[in-house]
């Protein structure tokens, strides 16, 4: 038998072990007719191996361990070995667990909550087939959001980029012309998507996996606001945003019809200015008698008819301005009549605004009563602080100060209400059917000068979305991408440049000279 040289051994062993962490590191699957993973078998082949080869070569080593030099080596080469190991290990875990900190103020890199609901609660597959160019600057962005959107989507949520360039067969099938365009698509339907943007491409989302729009009806015809003024009173950007959550927003105008449509998800009556007339209210009632939804904005020192329309759900609506000293309120540049409210009832309108504070300008107080109505289910859903009160001279509206007199109301104060009715005549013979209110004490809420301040977009559409009974849409929305610039003096400025580019740089090249001259007088 031919003498196998321990050399031989050692450098066999030592490619098995190499073999081992190759395969450990791209996951090769294992081999046919085993159990245990591909790099078991090399590695304890490899461990075998450079173990017997080190005992066949004992004393040698031995001898050489003798030598200052070898030693010196043989630490350099255990360093090395060991600070290798140490960043390959720490890579594969960083591969396979990964984790992000979004560090940015307002979460720009994060997904919001309500998408990340949606992606858990996909009802069938959706793929994303993006069409960027391969040196387009937004294709990074893309690709980094499609990874956040699969990551919660538990398999049910692919995309793919492709260069309509190379493939311009498949960018014609999709009808595609220009770069950047996304297209969503599920077994029924397709939506195409423009921007790589998180609130587009949730929206897009609900549109190709949900069946057909809920329809809101704004009542008019009472100097209501109106959802196609696009000016400061206006409800042009709530419609917008309804629009963008997949509903389709019609007027209704009560008098002219006589009823509330069949189709109707929700029914909007935003602060009308003149009292509804009697079969308007009556058109009403029919409609929450069958289990119809309803959101009521109420402005203060008007709408009598409507306060005693209210008053017989259980809901009292108070003759007063709620006026708030509060120094918050100061950090938004607004005054004592737009109290901030950051005080919330349990509810799934308001669990997921916890640390979001809501503006309610011009409210009045808005209070379940004590002993609701048969049927009915009252619940505060927001209030003011103990520093309001509620200022019952209606004049305050044209003063520009106010004081609390005793017999008026201190905080803290309901500007919101939600109601849980019993329906009598449920549509379509559903047993245990419920209608359900929100009244809130303002219509300035979701105008277009408020609607996008604090959490007001939140809160009005998560109202939406409740009286909708699409739960699954109530949290917080994706964010605007707010550039948040650092704005440096002249003298901050002068520090960083001598900082990045004189004293750290000099530093270290006073420290290298210093272990220079060290070892040259010790040597």
């Amino acid at each position: 038998m031919r003498y196998v040289r321990p050399n031989a051994i050692l450098w066999t062993g030592g490619a098995l072990l190499l073999l081992a962490l190759v395969t450990w590191l791209f996951d090769i699957l294992p081999f046919p007719g085993t159990r245990f993973p591909a790099w078991v078998i090399p590695l304890a082949l490899g461990l075998s191996l450079s173990a017997l080869g080190a005992s066949l070569k004992f004393n040698e080593i031995q001898a050489a361990f003798g030598h200052r030099t070898a030693r010196y080596w043989f630490n350099a080469v255990v360093g090395a070995a060991l600070a290798v190991g140490i960043i390959t290990v720490v890579s594969v875990l960083a591969i396979r667990h990964a984790y992000r900190w979004d560090l940015t103020e307002n979460r720009r890199h994060s997904l919001s909550s309500q998408t990340i609901k949606i992606l858990q609660s996909l009802p069938t597959d959706v793929t994303a087939t993006a069409f960027f160019r391969t040196d387009q600057p937004g294709k990074r962005t893309a690709e980094e959001l499609f990874r956040q959107y699969e990551s919660y989507s538990g398999g049910k949520f692919k995309a793919k980029t492709v260069d309509p360039d190379r493939e311009p067969g498949l960018a014609r099938r999709y009808a595609v012309e220009t770069y950047g365009t996304i297209v969503l698509e599920t077994k029924t339907k397709s939506e195409k998507v423009l921007d790589a943007e998180e609130e587009k491409f949730t929206n897009g989302l609900l549109k190709v996996t949900r069946a057909g729009k809920r329809v809101v009806y704004v009542v008019k015809g009472h100097g209501e606001r109106e959802v196609t003024r696009t000016d400061r009173p206006g409800l042009s950007e709530a419609k917008a945003a309804m629009e963008r959550a997949n509903y389709e927003v019609k007027d209704l105008l009560l008098a002219r019809d006589g009823k509330v449509p069949d189709d109707a998800a929700l029914v909007l009556v935003p602060g009308p200015k003149t009292d509804l007339f009697p079969p308007e209210l009556d058109a009403l009632d029919k409609y929450i008698a069958r289990g119809g939804k309803a959101l009521f904005t109420v402005d203060p020192f008007r709408g009598e008819g409507m306060k005693k329309y209210l008053a017989k759900y259980g809901i009292t609506l108070g003759d007063d301005l709620v006026i708030e000293i509060n120094p918050v309120g100061q950090l938004f540049g607004i005054g004592p009549q737009v109290p901030v409210v950051s005080q919330y009832d349990p509810h799934p309108i308001t669990k997921e605004m916890g640390g979001l504070t809501t503006l309610f300008p011009l409210t009045r107080s808005v209070t379940p009563a004590k002993t609701p109505p048969k049927g009915v289910t009252l619940q505060p859903l927001a209030q003011t602080s103990d520093q309001s009160w509620g200022e019952t001279d209606p004049l305050v509206l044209q003063k520009e100060q106010a004081s609390r007199d005793p017999h008026e109301k201190r905080g803290p104060l309901p500007v919101a209400v939600v109601a849980t009715i019993d329906a009598t005549t449920p549509a379509g013979g559903k047993k245990d059917a419920k209608a359900r209110l929100v009244v809130l004490g303002t219509s300035d809420l979701a105008s277009n000068q408020y609607l996008g301040a604090a959490g007001n977009r939140d809160f009005f559409l998560n109202a939406v979305s409740w009286l909708a009974e699409e739960e699954d849409l109530i949290a917080i929305r994706p964010k605007d991408l707010r550039v948040a610039p650092v704005i440096l003096t002249a003298a901050q400025e002068q520090v960083i440049r001598w900082l990045s580019l004189v004293i750290l740089p000099g530093a270290a090249m006073l420290c290298g000279i210093a272990v220079i001259l060290r070892r040259r007088k010790s040597s």
